[in-house]
């Protein structure tokens, strides 16, 4: 299982319009080969950055499956112009831990 992480900072102002493009985006990126989960989280102190959190079987999946496929350009025509700035998104694995 790979963790893909996101901090989302949105433009001011634009939380409700971002949260409903995202309804839409969710169910796109749920029907990705590979999507295991996904969860979204709204900042306490800063209401306009978000967290996104989305479990992946293989990091492929994500990175060749979702991002190489016509769903992905749905999902970044939806999403991508509330960022300011764009972000970084990285990977995690498991840690073996004793």
């Amino acid at each position: 299982m790979i963790l893909e992480t996101a901090v989302l900072d949105v433009r001011p102002g634009h939380h409700d319009a971002f949260e409903a493009a995202f309804a839409e985006a969710r169910r796109i990126v749920a029907a990705s080969p590979g999507f295991l989960g996904l969860e979204l989280h709204r900042g306490i102190e800063n209401p306009d950055r978000y967290l996104l959190l989305i479990r992946w079987r293989t990091l492929r999946d994500h990175t060749e499956g979702f991002r190489g496929s016509a769903a992905y350009g749905r999902w970044r025509d939806l999403l991508h112009h509330f960022y300011d700035p764009f972000p970084t998104v990285e990977h995690f694995a498991p840690a073996d831990t004793p």
